[in-house]
C-alpha cells in the first residue's frame, strides 16, 4: 500500500499531466462571446507554499482596501471557474482565488489527499492573503464548500480571525457515493456501493472535446435549460484537470465524512443548493443548512433551478445572494459590477 501511494504521488507529479500543462493552460484561458467568462488579465499573484512543498496558485483582484473575497473552487476545477466572480466583485472588492492542490497550476505536494489537507491548504491561503486585523467572506463551491467546512473543523481558532460570513454552493459533508444521482438509475433506483463510485470515478480518464461528451456532462452535471457556451465553459473548466488528479480526488471525496462541521463555521452563512444538481443533490445541502441553523448561524437556505454548476448557470442569481450577504454582514460597497 505505501509502494503504491508512493507510485501515485510520483505518476502525480511527473506523469503525461506535467507534460500537458501548455495544452491545460489553454482550457483554462479560452475566450468566449460573453464576457465574464473570460479570464480576468493582470492579477497581483501572491507566492503560497505549504508546509510539503505544494505550490499553489493564488491571484488576487481590485482594491487592497476592499473587503475581502476569498473563492474556492471545487473538484476538477481551477480558479478561473470563478471568472464571473471576479468579473462582478472585483471593481470594488479585494477578491482573492486560488487553484486547490494539484488542480491549474497548483502542484501536488507530498502529502496525501484529504478533508485535512484541504483544511490546511486554505488555512495557509488566508495567513496569506487576509491582511491583518480584516476578515472575508468565505465562497466555497462543491469540494470548496467541504474545503470551508473542513477548515472551520480542523482550525476552528481561525474562524472569528479569518471568517466575516460564508456561503457554501452546491456543496457536501459526505454520503456522496451513496447519495449522489450522477449515475442513471444509482440511488434512485438502485443502491450505488461506494466501490462502483471509487472504480469508475477514480479512474485517470481523460474527457475529449466529443459532443457525446458534452450531452453527457449537460445531462448529468447541468439543468436541461444551461445554454451552449454555459457548458462551453465548464466542460472546458473540467477538462483542464489532469486526469489523475481527478481521479484520485474522486476517491478522496468518495471517503470524505465531515458531518457536523458546519457547526464549527460561527458566522452568517447562506447555502445554495441545485434543484436539477445531481452530483451533490440538494438533500445534502439542506443538512448542512440544519445544522447551521442548529446554531443559529443559518444566513439563508435557497434552491436555484440548477444543476451543479451554480454560480454558472444562474450567475445572476449567484451574484445577487453573494451581495446580499456581503451587504448583511457589514459590507460598504456595492458589490454588484454590470
Amino acid at each position: 500500500m505505501v509502494m503504491n501511494s508512493r507510485r501515485n504521488r510520483i505518476g502525480l507529479q511527473t506523469g503525461i499531466g506535467s507534460l500537458t500543462g501548455g495544452y491545460r493552460a489553454t482550457l483554462r484561458s479560452r475566450g468566449y462571446r460573453s464576457a465574464h467568462f473570460n479570464r480576468v488579465r493582470d492579477p497581483e499573484v501572491i507566492p503560497v507554499t505549504t508546509a510539503d512543498g505544494a505550490r499553489l496558485r493564488v491571484h488576487a483582484y481590485g482594491p487592497a482596501d476592499g473587503d475581502v473575497i476569498v473563492f474556492v473552487h471545487g473538484w476538477s476545477c481551477c480558479l478561473e471557474y470563478w471568472n464571473p466572480q471576479i468579473h462582478a466583485f472585483a471593481r470594488d472588492h479585494r477578491v482573492v482565488v486560488f487553484d486547490q492542490r494539484g488542480h491549474g497550476a497548483s502542484t501536488v505536494g507530498r502529502r496525501r489527499f484529504d478533508a485535512e489537507q484541504l483544511a490546511d491548504d486554505l488555512a495557509d491561503v488566508l495567513a496569506a492573503a487576509v491582511p491583518l486585523g480584516r476578515k472575508a467572506v468565505l465562497v466555497g463551491h462543491s469540494m470548496g464548500g467541504m474545503s470551508v467546512q473542513a477548515w472551520a473543523k480542523y482550525h476552528p481558532e481561525q474562524v472569528e480571525r479569518y471568517a466575516r460570513a460564508a456561503l457554501l454552493l452546491n456543496t457536501s459533508s459526505g454520503a456522496i457515493a451513496s447519495e449522489s444521482l450522477v449515475l442513471p438509475l444509482f440511488n434512485d433506483v438502485i443502491p450505488a456501493p461506494a466501490w462502483l463510485s471509487r472504480g469508475i470515478f477514480g479512474q485517470p480518464v481523460p474527457f475529449p472535446n466529443m459532443s457525446m461528451v458534452r450531452k453527457i456532462f449537460k445531462a448529468r452535471i447541468a439543468n436541461p435549460y444551461a445554454t451552449e457556451e454555459q457548458i462551453d465553459f465548464g466542460l472546458s473548466i473540467v477538462r483542464s484537470c489532469r486526469p489523475l488528479v481527478r481521479g484520485r480526488f474522486a476517491v478522496t471525496l468518495i471517503d470524505t465524512d465531515i458531518h457536523g462541521a458546519a457547526t464549527a463555521l460561527r458566522v452568517p452563512t447562506s447555502v445554495v443548493a441545485g434543484s436539477y444538481d445531481k452530483l451533490l443533490p440538494e438533500p445534502m445541502s439542506r443538512r448542512i443548512a440544519d445544522d447551521l441553523a442548529s446554531i443559529g448561524c443559518l444566513d439563508n437556505y435557497s434552491v436555484l433551478a440548477t444543476g451543479h454548476l451554480g454560480n454558472i448557470e444562474a450567475t445572476e442569481e449567484v451574484n445577487a445572494e453573494l451581495t446580499r450577504l456581503i451587504e448583511a454582514t457589514g459590507g460598504g460597497r456595492s458589490a454588484m459590477a454590470g
